[in-house]
Protein backbone atom coordinates (compact mmCIF):
# COMPACT_ATOMS: atom_id res chain seq x y z
CA UNK A 1 0.00 0.00 0.00
CA UNK A 2 1.35 3.44 -0.90
CA UNK A 3 1.05 5.99 1.86
CA UNK A 4 -1.05 9.01 0.94
CA UNK A 5 0.68 12.37 1.41
CA UNK A 6 -2.60 14.28 1.18
CA UNK A 7 -4.74 14.95 4.25
CA UNK A 8 -8.44 15.15 3.39
CA UNK A 9 -10.02 18.33 4.73
CA UNK A 10 -13.31 18.31 6.68
CA UNK A 11 -13.43 14.52 6.23
CA UNK A 12 -15.68 13.78 9.21
CA UNK A 13 -18.04 16.59 8.24
CA UNK A 14 -18.30 15.36 4.65
CA UNK A 15 -19.04 11.79 5.77
CA UNK A 16 -21.68 13.10 8.16
CA UNK A 17 -23.26 15.27 5.47
CA UNK A 18 -23.53 12.34 3.07
CA UNK A 19 -25.16 10.13 5.77
CA UNK A 20 -23.89 6.99 4.03
CA UNK A 21 -25.81 3.74 4.42
CA UNK A 22 -24.11 0.42 3.62
CA UNK A 23 -24.53 -0.56 -0.03
CA UNK A 24 -25.13 2.96 -1.31
CA UNK A 25 -23.28 4.29 -4.35
CA UNK A 26 -21.14 7.33 -3.61
CA UNK A 27 -19.27 9.37 -6.21
CA UNK A 28 -15.91 10.76 -5.12
CA UNK A 29 -15.52 13.40 -7.80
CA UNK A 30 -11.97 14.33 -6.86
CA UNK A 31 -10.15 11.12 -5.88
CA UNK A 32 -6.67 12.58 -5.35
CA UNK A 33 -4.90 10.33 -2.85
CA UNK A 34 -8.13 8.58 -1.92
CA UNK A 35 -8.82 9.97 1.55
CA UNK A 36 -12.53 10.50 1.03
CA UNK A 37 -12.95 7.28 -0.94
CA UNK A 38 -11.41 5.23 1.87
CA UNK A 39 -13.76 6.81 4.40
CA UNK A 40 -16.77 6.11 2.17
CA UNK A 41 -15.68 2.50 1.72
CA UNK A 42 -15.23 2.17 5.48
CA UNK A 43 -18.86 3.28 5.84
CA UNK A 44 -19.93 0.38 3.61
CA UNK A 45 -20.46 2.28 0.36
CA UNK A 46 -19.74 1.33 -3.22
CA UNK A 47 -17.50 4.11 -4.53
CA UNK A 48 -17.01 5.41 -8.06
CA UNK A 49 -14.14 7.89 -8.06
CA UNK A 50 -13.11 10.37 -10.74
CA UNK A 51 -9.76 12.03 -11.32
CA UNK A 52 -8.44 13.61 -14.48
CA UNK A 53 -4.87 13.03 -13.25
CA UNK A 54 -3.68 9.58 -14.42
CA UNK A 55 -1.08 9.46 -11.63
CA UNK A 56 -3.88 9.21 -9.03
CA UNK A 57 -4.28 5.51 -9.93
CA UNK A 58 -1.24 4.66 -7.78
CA UNK A 59 -3.29 5.43 -4.67
CA UNK A 60 -6.09 3.04 -5.64
CA UNK A 61 -4.12 -0.20 -5.98
CA UNK A 62 -5.16 -1.61 -2.61
CA UNK A 63 -8.83 -0.63 -2.70
CA UNK A 64 -11.47 -3.41 -2.97
CA UNK A 65 -12.26 -4.11 -6.63
CA UNK A 66 -15.77 -5.31 -5.79
CA UNK A 67 -16.77 -1.97 -4.26
CA UNK A 68 -14.42 0.55 -5.85
CA UNK A 69 -13.91 1.88 -9.36
CA UNK A 70 -11.59 4.69 -10.48
CA UNK A 71 -12.45 6.56 -13.69
CA UNK A 72 -9.75 8.69 -15.30
CA UNK A 73 -12.01 11.55 -16.36
CA UNK A 74 -13.26 14.94 -15.24
CA UNK A 75 -15.96 14.93 -12.56
CA UNK A 76 -18.17 16.93 -14.92
CA UNK A 77 -18.53 13.67 -16.86
CA UNK A 78 -19.95 11.67 -13.95
CA UNK A 79 -23.49 11.60 -15.31
CA UNK A 80 -22.28 10.50 -18.74
CA UNK A 81 -20.31 7.64 -17.18
CA UNK A 82 -22.92 6.52 -14.64
CA UNK A 83 -26.24 7.74 -16.02
CA UNK A 84 -28.90 9.93 -14.42
CA UNK A 85 -30.10 9.01 -10.94
CA UNK A 86 -27.29 6.52 -10.38
CA UNK A 87 -25.76 7.85 -7.16
CA UNK A 88 -26.83 8.21 -3.54
CA UNK A 89 -24.16 10.79 -2.81
CA UNK A 90 -21.55 13.00 -4.48
CA UNK A 91 -18.51 14.55 -2.82
CA UNK A 92 -16.26 17.18 -4.42
CA UNK A 93 -13.01 18.27 -2.78
CA UNK A 94 -11.90 21.13 -5.02
CA UNK A 95 -8.59 22.78 -5.78
CA UNK A 96 -5.17 21.23 -6.11
CA UNK A 97 -4.13 18.35 -3.88
CA UNK A 98 -1.18 18.40 -1.51
CA UNK A 99 0.53 15.68 -3.50
CA UNK A 100 0.37 17.81 -6.65
CA UNK A 101 1.73 20.83 -4.81
CA UNK A 102 4.53 18.77 -3.29
CA UNK A 103 5.71 17.23 -6.57
CA UNK A 104 8.03 19.74 -8.23
CA UNK A 105 7.73 18.25 -11.72
CA UNK A 106 4.00 19.07 -11.78
CA UNK A 107 4.80 22.79 -11.70
CA UNK A 108 2.00 23.85 -9.33
CA UNK A 109 4.09 25.40 -6.57
CA UNK A 110 6.60 28.22 -6.49
CA UNK A 111 8.10 26.69 -3.34
CA UNK A 112 9.59 23.80 -5.35
CA UNK A 113 11.25 24.68 -8.62
CA UNK A 114 10.03 22.64 -11.57
CA UNK A 115 8.69 22.89 -15.12
CA UNK A 116 6.03 25.59 -15.51
CA UNK A 117 3.26 23.09 -16.22
CA UNK A 118 0.30 23.16 -13.75
CA UNK A 119 -1.91 20.75 -15.73
CA UNK A 120 -4.00 18.38 -13.62
CA UNK A 121 -4.14 15.99 -16.54
CA UNK A 122 -1.67 15.31 -19.32
CA UNK A 123 -3.31 17.24 -22.18
CA UNK A 124 -3.83 20.85 -23.13
CA UNK A 125 -1.72 23.97 -22.81
CA UNK A 126 0.68 24.41 -19.93
CA UNK A 127 1.18 27.44 -17.72
CA UNK A 128 4.34 28.16 -19.72
CA UNK A 129 2.29 28.24 -22.93
CA UNK A 130 -0.10 30.70 -21.33
CA UNK A 131 2.54 32.94 -19.79
CA UNK A 132 4.62 33.08 -22.97
CA UNK A 133 1.87 33.53 -25.57
CA UNK A 134 -1.18 35.24 -24.05
CA UNK A 135 -1.78 38.86 -24.97
CA UNK A 136 -0.83 41.15 -22.08
CA UNK A 137 -4.43 42.31 -21.60
CA UNK A 138 -5.65 38.69 -21.53
CA UNK A 139 -2.95 37.72 -19.05
CA UNK A 140 -3.83 40.70 -16.85
CA UNK A 141 -7.49 39.68 -16.92
CA UNK A 142 -6.61 36.12 -15.87
CA UNK A 143 -4.51 37.37 -12.94
CA UNK A 144 -7.24 39.82 -11.87
CA UNK A 145 -10.28 37.56 -12.24
CA UNK A 146 -8.83 34.21 -11.13
CA UNK A 147 -6.18 35.44 -8.70
CA UNK A 148 -7.82 38.66 -7.54
CA UNK A 149 -4.38 40.17 -8.04
CA UNK A 150 -4.65 43.96 -7.68
CA UNK A 151 -1.42 44.58 -9.59
CA UNK A 152 -2.33 42.31 -12.48
CA UNK A 153 -1.58 44.87 -15.20
CA UNK A 154 1.88 45.62 -13.82
CA UNK A 155 2.75 41.91 -13.63
CA UNK A 156 1.33 41.10 -17.09
CA UNK A 157 3.16 44.01 -18.72
CA UNK A 158 6.46 43.04 -17.12
CA UNK A 159 6.03 39.40 -18.17
CA UNK A 160 5.28 40.45 -21.76
CA UNK A 161 8.44 42.53 -21.93
CA UNK A 162 10.68 39.90 -20.37
CA UNK A 163 9.39 36.98 -22.47
CA UNK A 164 10.46 38.73 -25.68
CA UNK A 165 14.04 38.19 -24.58
CA UNK A 166 13.68 34.89 -22.75
CA UNK A 167 10.56 32.71 -22.37
CA UNK A 168 9.56 31.50 -18.91
CA UNK A 169 10.07 27.77 -18.38
CA UNK A 170 10.44 27.20 -14.61
CA UNK A 171 8.20 27.85 -11.61
CA UNK A 172 11.02 29.29 -9.52
CA UNK A 173 12.00 31.60 -12.34
CA UNK A 174 8.48 33.02 -12.67
CA UNK A 175 7.99 33.31 -8.90
CA UNK A 176 11.25 35.21 -8.48
CA UNK A 177 10.35 37.48 -11.39
CA UNK A 178 6.92 38.33 -9.95
CA UNK A 179 8.50 38.94 -6.56
CA UNK A 180 10.89 41.37 -8.21
CA UNK A 181 8.09 43.16 -10.06
CA UNK A 182 6.13 43.64 -6.85
CA UNK A 183 9.09 44.78 -4.82
CA UNK A 184 9.86 41.70 -2.74
CA UNK A 185 8.28 40.15 0.31
CA UNK A 186 9.93 42.14 3.11
CA UNK A 187 8.82 39.68 5.75
CA UNK A 188 5.31 39.13 4.37
CA UNK A 189 3.77 35.75 5.28
CA UNK A 190 2.28 35.26 1.79
CA UNK A 191 4.61 35.02 -1.21
CA UNK A 192 3.96 37.79 -3.79
CA UNK A 193 3.44 35.17 -6.52
CA UNK A 194 0.70 33.29 -4.65
CA UNK A 195 -2.26 34.97 -6.37
CA UNK A 196 -0.67 34.81 -9.80
CA UNK A 197 0.10 31.09 -9.49
CA UNK A 198 -3.47 30.41 -8.36
CA UNK A 199 -4.79 32.34 -11.36
CA UNK A 200 -2.61 30.51 -13.86
CA UNK A 201 -3.54 27.11 -12.41
CA UNK A 202 -7.27 27.90 -12.56
CA UNK A 203 -6.96 29.13 -16.15
CA UNK A 204 -4.86 26.20 -17.37
CA UNK A 205 -7.32 23.66 -15.95
CA UNK A 206 -10.54 25.65 -16.52
CA UNK A 207 -11.32 24.93 -12.89
CA UNK A 208 -14.27 27.28 -12.53
CA UNK A 209 -15.91 26.11 -15.75
CA UNK A 210 -15.34 22.52 -14.66
CA UNK A 211 -16.92 23.29 -11.28
CA UNK A 212 -20.06 24.76 -12.84
CA UNK A 213 -20.37 21.77 -15.19
CA UNK A 214 -19.65 19.36 -12.33
CA UNK A 215 -22.39 20.77 -10.11
CA UNK A 216 -24.89 20.39 -12.95
CA UNK A 217 -23.66 16.82 -13.52
CA UNK A 218 -24.10 16.05 -9.82
CA UNK A 219 -27.68 17.30 -10.00
CA UNK A 220 -28.32 14.83 -12.82
CA UNK A 221 -26.53 11.84 -11.31
CA UNK A 222 -28.09 12.03 -7.83
CA UNK A 223 -31.19 10.06 -6.92
CA UNK A 224 -34.03 11.81 -5.05
CA UNK A 225 -32.80 11.97 -1.47
CA UNK A 226 -29.18 11.77 -2.59
CA UNK A 227 -26.73 14.18 -1.00
CA UNK A 228 -24.13 16.56 -2.39
CA UNK A 229 -21.14 17.77 -0.31
CA UNK A 230 -18.65 20.27 -1.75
CA UNK A 231 -15.45 21.49 -0.10
CA UNK A 232 -13.98 24.69 -1.55
CA UNK A 233 -10.67 26.40 -0.83
CA UNK A 234 -11.04 29.95 -2.12
CA UNK A 235 -13.75 32.54 -2.58
CA UNK A 236 -14.10 32.07 -6.34
CA UNK A 237 -15.07 28.41 -5.89
CA UNK A 238 -17.27 29.07 -2.88
CA UNK A 239 -19.24 31.79 -4.68
CA UNK A 240 -20.07 29.39 -7.51
CA UNK A 241 -21.17 26.61 -5.14
CA UNK A 242 -23.17 29.00 -2.98
CA UNK A 243 -24.92 30.53 -6.01
CA UNK A 244 -25.73 27.10 -7.49
CA UNK A 245 -27.19 25.66 -4.29
CA UNK A 246 -29.01 28.88 -3.38
CA UNK A 247 -30.66 28.97 -6.78
CA UNK A 248 -31.47 25.26 -6.91
CA UNK A 249 -32.96 25.48 -3.41
CA UNK A 250 -35.37 28.15 -4.62
CA UNK A 251 -33.66 30.95 -2.75
CA UNK A 252 -32.49 33.03 -5.69
CA UNK A 253 -31.36 36.39 -4.30
CA UNK A 254 -32.83 39.65 -5.52
CA UNK A 255 -31.04 41.76 -8.10
CA UNK A 256 -31.07 44.58 -5.53
CA UNK A 257 -30.93 44.46 -1.73
CA UNK A 258 -33.90 46.82 -1.73
CA UNK A 259 -36.09 44.24 -3.49
CA UNK A 260 -37.42 40.88 -2.24
CA UNK A 261 -35.71 37.71 -3.53
CA UNK A 262 -36.81 36.67 -6.99
CA UNK A 263 -38.91 33.52 -7.31
CA UNK A 264 -38.16 30.86 -9.92
CA UNK A 265 -41.13 28.97 -11.31
CA UNK A 266 -39.25 25.67 -11.26
CA UNK A 267 -39.49 23.37 -8.26
CA UNK A 268 -36.32 23.32 -6.13
CA UNK A 269 -34.02 20.47 -7.12
CA UNK A 270 -32.05 20.69 -3.87
CA UNK A 271 -32.76 21.38 -0.22
CA UNK A 272 -29.92 22.85 1.83
CA UNK A 273 -28.67 20.59 4.62
CA UNK A 274 -27.63 23.64 6.65
CA UNK A 275 -27.49 27.38 6.09
CA UNK A 276 -24.19 28.91 5.11
CA UNK A 277 -20.90 27.06 5.05
CA UNK A 278 -19.03 25.03 7.64
CA UNK A 279 -15.32 25.55 8.30
CA UNK A 280 -12.62 23.39 9.91
CA UNK A 281 -12.15 23.61 13.66
CA UNK A 282 -9.03 25.00 15.28
CA UNK A 283 -7.57 21.56 15.86
CA UNK A 284 -7.81 20.61 12.18
CA UNK A 285 -6.31 23.90 11.03
CA UNK A 286 -3.45 23.50 13.48
CA UNK A 287 -2.79 19.96 12.28
CA UNK A 288 -3.24 20.86 8.59
CA UNK A 289 -2.67 24.57 7.78
CA UNK A 290 -3.90 24.02 4.22
CA UNK A 291 -7.39 23.52 5.66
CA UNK A 292 -7.57 27.12 6.87
CA UNK A 293 -9.60 28.49 3.96
CA UNK A 294 -11.79 25.42 3.41
CA UNK A 295 -15.58 25.64 3.43
CA UNK A 296 -18.19 22.89 3.20
CA UNK A 297 -21.64 23.33 1.66
CA UNK A 298 -24.12 20.48 1.35
CA UNK A 299 -27.62 19.78 0.08
CA UNK A 300 -30.13 16.98 -0.52
CA UNK A 301 -31.56 16.21 -3.98
CA UNK A 302 -35.33 16.56 -4.12
CA UNK A 303 -37.79 14.72 -6.34
CA UNK A 304 -38.03 17.73 -8.68
CA UNK A 305 -36.81 17.42 -12.27
CA UNK A 306 -33.31 18.47 -13.19
CA UNK A 307 -33.15 22.17 -14.01
CA UNK A 308 -32.30 22.99 -17.58
CA UNK A 309 -29.50 25.45 -18.22
CA UNK A 310 -31.96 28.16 -19.23
CA UNK A 311 -34.86 29.22 -17.05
Amino acid sequence: MMSAPHVSVLLAEVVQALAIAPGETIVDGTFGAGGYARAFLAAGAHVVAFDRDPSAARFAADLPADRFRLVCARFSEMDEVLGEGAADGVALDLGVSSMQLDEADRGFSFLRDGPLDMRMGDAGETAADLVNTAEPEDLARILWVYGEEKKSRRIAGAIARRRQEQPFTRTGELADFIEGVLGGRRGAKVHPATRSFQALRIAVNDELGELEAGLAAAERVLKPGGRLAVVTFHSLEDRIVKAFLTERAGRTPAASRHLPPSVDSRDPSFELLFNGARSPGEAEVEANPRARSAKLRAAVRTHAPVWSQAA
